[in-house]
Parts: structure tokens; C-alpha cells; sequence
């Protein structure tokens, strides 16, 4: 990231009324350097501000917190050493990079009463962002695939599964991570204009980012929709198609206490899927029908804060062995 800082970017110094287009004189004597962009505040009441700095500190805290517990408590009980538990520990981790990247930023901008964030911390900010967020979804579809691998073929599982595999799948999930992540940030410097420096979120969304690039080209579509093909269309179709095979084999059991004991082992799993996919979702078709910054700003809150939060929970209230591990671990902790 410390290339960065040697690149030279260049927007107009007209007034923001005027630079709803790509500038097309672009003399020098006309262009000025940025060297930040302004983030979108949740709200301008100061009276909210300390409330929004409370709230979001212990969503953050309580996230940090219950990932860690989780991470810590599959990797010291040697019952939970299974693929299933090895990937919710990595979805963990990636879970807290995840929040990390954006929520201390926001408490720190809401507490400075500031809006700005330097050009290197924007693109560091969505370089880990997608990292993180890559991973998330790349991780519910492997763990669609292993509760496939599960049900549909119990007697192979231990074969399918093996340790090998599960590593390799951890690593390839965050190998196309970080191509996804640099692949953004070459497109995002091979623009030299911007058509403002005012991002309509309260962290660097890339797709807002590429939103304000110059000139606008077919380029910048390119990459937003192979980006939504990682992001969304490749996990969706995988974790149908995992659940499709899941369904048409459990309808298959011919006791209802073995389609209810079938369909348990991925209840936790399918609960996260909804929630994120829900929560992220919502929030593009929501601002394709009508789209004010705020409310999506606010939207956005959803995915990259409440979900990472909510995902602890959704596993350890849902699963009795993860609920036994959790209490002896918290007793040693004491």
C-alpha cells in the first residue's frame, strides 16, 4: 500500500455543482491534487453522535468478543477438531477483520466530529474490506458445500473431507480474495479523475468508489461486474446447489426425526446465509428503487456491522456441542 502514496490523482476545482461530469479540459492549471474523500455521517445531530459512538463501540466489542470465544473454543476442544467447525472458525476470523475494517473508523470520524479519510486510507479501507468480505462469502459457500458433502454422502464424508482438502479450500477462498481486492485497486488507480471526492457511505464502498471514476469508460463496468460475479453470483449459485442436492435428500429420509436430524446440522449455517445474503441484498435492490445516501449508509449498517455480530450467536445458540465447549472454555477462562 505504501505505492499509494506516490501517485498523483486529479479532480477539478470547480464548484460541486458542476463536477456531475467527467472534466473534459483537463490542463493542469485546472486540476488540483486529492489527497482525501469525504465519508457520509450516519447522522449531523450532535446530541446523537455520543449515542452512535456507545452503540457502535459495544456492537464492535460484543462482535470481537464472540468471534474470539468461538475461534477459541474449536481450536482447544479436540470433539470440534471437524471441517465443519475448522471453517466456522476461519468464517470467525474473517468476521472480525471484517467489522474491523470499517466500525473504528466511523467511531473514530463520529468522535473527531470529522468526515474525512485520506486517499491511501480509502483505498487500504476497500482493499481490506473486499478481503474480508470475499472471504465471508466464499466461506458459506465451502460450508454449503461440506454440509452437502454431509448429507448426501455420510459414508464418504471422512474421505471427501479429509484435512488436505479443507486447507485448500481456506487457501483458495483467500487467494481469490486478494486477486478481488488488487484487481479493484488497479482499476480504481488506472483513473486520474474523479468526479467528486464525496463517497455516499459511511466507509469506502467500492462500488461507490468506482462510481466517482474518470473518464467514464467501459472499464470500470468491467470490474464492477466481475466483482459481482465473486461476490454474489458464483456463492449464490454454489450454496443453491448445495441445498438443492440437500433438500432432494433429506425428502428422500423416510422417518421425520431423520429429515429433522438432517436438516439440523445445517439450520446454523442456512440462518447465516439468509441473514447476510438478506441483509446485503436488501440494501442494492432497496437503493435501486430509491436511492437516498443516508438511508443506504444506514442500510449498509446491516451487513457490516449487525451481521458479524449476529453470527456468534446464530452458531452457539443452535448447536449443542459448540454450547458445551463454550461453557467449559468460559469456566477455565474464570
Amino acid at each position: 500500500m505504501e505505492g499509494f502514496s506516490d501517485q498523483h490523482f486529479l479532480v477539478t476545482t470547480q464548484k460541486r455543482s458542476s463536477m456531475a461530469q467527467c472534466p473534459s479540459n483537463k490542463e493542469p492549471q485546472n486540476l488540483t491534487r486529492v489527497s482525501e474523500f469525504q465519508l457520509l455521517s450516519l447522522s449531523e445531530d450532535p446530541d446523537l453522535q455520543p449515542i452512535l459512538v456507545a452503540t457502535f463501540l459495544s456492537m464492535y466489542l460484543v462482535t470481537i468478543l464472540g468471534n474470539l470465544l468461538i475461534i477459541l473454543a474449536v481450536s482447544s476442544d479436540p470433539h470440534l477438531h471437524t471441517p465443519m467447525y475448522f471453517f466456522l472458525s476461519n468464517l470467525s476470523l474473517a468476521d472480525i477483520g471484517f467489522i474491523s475494517t470499517t466500525v473504528p473508523k466511523m467511531i473514530v470520524n463520529i468522535r473527531n466530529h470529522s468526515k474525512a479519510i485520506s486517499y491511501v486510507g480509502c483505498l487500504t479501507q476497500m482493499s481490506v474490506f473486499l478481503i474480508f468480505g470475499c472471504m465471508d462469502d466464499l466461506l458459506l459457500t465451502v460450508m454449503a458445500y461440506d454440509r452437502f458433502v454431509a448429507i448426501c454422502h455420510p459414508l464418504n464424508y471422512s474421505v471427501i473431507m479429509n484435512p488436505h482438502l479443507c486447507g485448500f479450500l481456506v487457501l483458495l477462498s483467500l487467494l481469490i480474495s486478494l486477486f478481488d481486492s488488487q484487481l479493484q485497486n488497479l482499476s480504481v488507480l488506472n483513473f486520474s479523475y474523479f468526479k467528486d471526492v464525496e463517497i455516499s457511505n459511511f466507509f469506502c464502498d467500492p462500488s461507490q468508489l468506482l462510481n466517482l471514476t474518470c473518464p467514464e469508460s467501459s472499464s470500470s463496468s468491467i470490474v464492477k461486474c466481475f466483482v459481482s460475479a465473486i461476490f454474489g453470483f458464483v456463492p449464490i449459485a454454489g450454496i443453491f446447489f448445495s441445498y438443492y442436492k440437500i433438500i432432494f435428500s433429506i425428502l428422500r429420509i423416510s422417518s421425520s426425526s431423520g429429515k429433522y436430524k438432517a436438516f439440523s446440522t445445517c439450520g446454523s449455517h442456512l440462518a447465516v446465509v439468509c441473514v447476510f445474503y438478506g441483509t446485503s441484498l436488501g440494501v442494492y435492490l432497496g437503493s435501486a428503487v430509491s436511492y437516498s445516501p443516508r438511508k443506504g449508509a444506514v442500510a449498509s449498517v446491516m451487513y457490516t456491522v449487525v451481521t458479524p455480530m449476529l453470527n456468534p450467536f446464530i452458531y452457539s445458540l443452535r448447536n449443542k456441542d459448540l454450547k458445551c465447549s463454550l461453557r467449559r472454555l468460559c469456566r477455565s477462562l474464570v
